[in-house]
């Protein structure tokens, strides 16, 4: 089991958002109860949505794509979320590998 799918034209990747955290970044792949996610730290605070739009631009700079490519799917007032990032899963594939 990997922490993304790919679905239709698009990808849904399962990340854990740390929010207020002093080192922003990628944190690789962590377990969760539910199967593996990519954990996502911001300096954001979990308020009106901010560490979530945060959580998006990283991921979409990690990646190479628009930050309008990548929105939120599940889980807007949970650390846990499910983020789905529009484009060719072949195309994605290989940059998301590498985040693993």
């Amino acid at each position: 089991m990997t922490f993304w799918r790919a679905e239709g034209g698009a990808v849904l990747v399962r990340v854990k958002v740390q929010p207020k955290s002093r080192r922003p970044g990628l944190g690789g792949v962590k377990p969760a109860a539910d199967g593996p996610r990519l954990a996502i730290a911001v300096t954001e605070a979990p308020e009106d949505g901010r560490a979530t739009r945060a959580a998006c631009a990283t991921l979409a700079r990690a990646l190479g794509v628009a930050m309008s490519a990548v929105d939120l799917v599940q889980g807007a007032a949970s650390r846990e979320k499910t983020l789905r990032i529009a484009g060719d899963p072949v195309a994605l594939r290989p940059g998301l590998d590498s985040l693993a």
